[in-house]
């Protein structure tokens, strides 16, 4: 399975419109897209999937038994999220802060604490019109723990039976965007060459670095200004794979739901050389890790490329 994860430093930059392209340019792969914003997934505006089903996601949280607490404090110093305090002798939990790791009910020595199970959202999974595999995950409202979603939504990726998965990320470069990157095998970074994009995409080149992910990047509304990408993705050592114009068409369709290479058919031979692209280092890298190891890669490729 190969996977292509599609984010950004910033909001607003086009991730969606990208990574929906990325899909709609290969269907003789038959990818799996993953919708990985789950406070606002938009994706499905695009590729119109059939739900067929649906699981909630929890989170295992701590219930304290009165009777058996000794309020000792233990649990408040293994809680990293502050989400247990021990307020006027007693032991008071605040579930919007906690993580679900399960440390105070391992350490609590009067084994006064049990985990129960509290819902944070849910994963949808469906097929799009053009047999495509399609999961996307929705944060439940006032809900501030948007990673466990995402890895509920990963796990049902690692069921499915694609090749090619593409994840749309989160905006921003916090834990939802970092938990979506995890595992991936490229990152394809979106940005605009405006000065907030050129200083959010340093911040999502620096996670890339920081988790030794191979990253490239794609310049959306090109033409609104230059404010130094090139020099900035050099200094990164990450090519620039592509350039998609600011054009008023193209906002026009999008809005209206059009896919943009549905819309504007000559870009899917150019979405496809971009997959291609991709596709080739991350075979190249695959063989290098892989040639240390000592076992042979199986990689894939567009029109019968192996």
């Amino acid at each position: 399975m190969t996977t292509i994860a599609v984010a950004s430093g910033k909001g607003g930059t086009g991730k969606t419109t990208i990574a929906t392209s990325l899909v709609l340019s290969a269907p003789e792969l038959r990818p799996v897209f993953l919708d990985c914003d789950v406070e606002a997934p938009n994706a499905h505006l695009y590729l119109h999937p059939h739900f067929d089903k649906k699981f909630v996601v929890a989170i295992p949280v701590p219930q304290i038994d009165e009777s058996a607490c000794s309020s000792c404090g233990l649990c408040t110093q293994v809680c990293q999220y502050n989400a247990i305090a021990v307020l006027g002798g007693k032991v008071q939990v605040f579930p919007e802060l906690c993580h679900g790791c399960g440390s105070c009910a391992r350490q609590c020595p009067e084994g006064a604490i049990q985990e129960v199970d509290q819902p944070v959202g849910c994963v949808q999974t469906g097929t799009s019109p053009n047999g495509q595999r399609f999961g996307r995950g929705l944060l439940d409202i006032g809900q501030a723990m948007p990673v466990p979603v995402i890895r509920a939504l990963k796990r049902w990726q690692g069921e499915s039976s694609g090749r090619l998965v593409v994840r749309d990320s989160p905006p921003g470069t916090a834990c939802p965007m970092v938990e979506t990157l995890r595992g991936a095998d490229y990152v394809l970074l979106v940005t605009e060459p405006t000065p907030f994009g050129l200083h959010d995409l340093k911040l999502a080149l620096e996670v890339t670095r920081m988790l030794g992910l191979p990253a490239g990047v794609l310049v959306n509304r090109s033409g609104a200004g230059n404010p130094g990408m090139e020099e900035v993705c050099q200094e990164y050592g990450v090519p620039v794979l592509m350039r998609v114009p600011l054009r008023r068409e193209f906002g026009e369709a999008l809005a209206r739901g059009l896919p943009l290479v549905e819309a504007f058919p000559e870009f899917r031979l150019r979405f496809r050389e971009l997959l291609a692209s991709i596709l080739h280092q991350i075979k190249l890298e695959r063989r290098a890790s892989r040639s240390l190891e000592g076992s042979e890669p199986h990689d894939i490729g567009l029109d019968g490329d192996r």
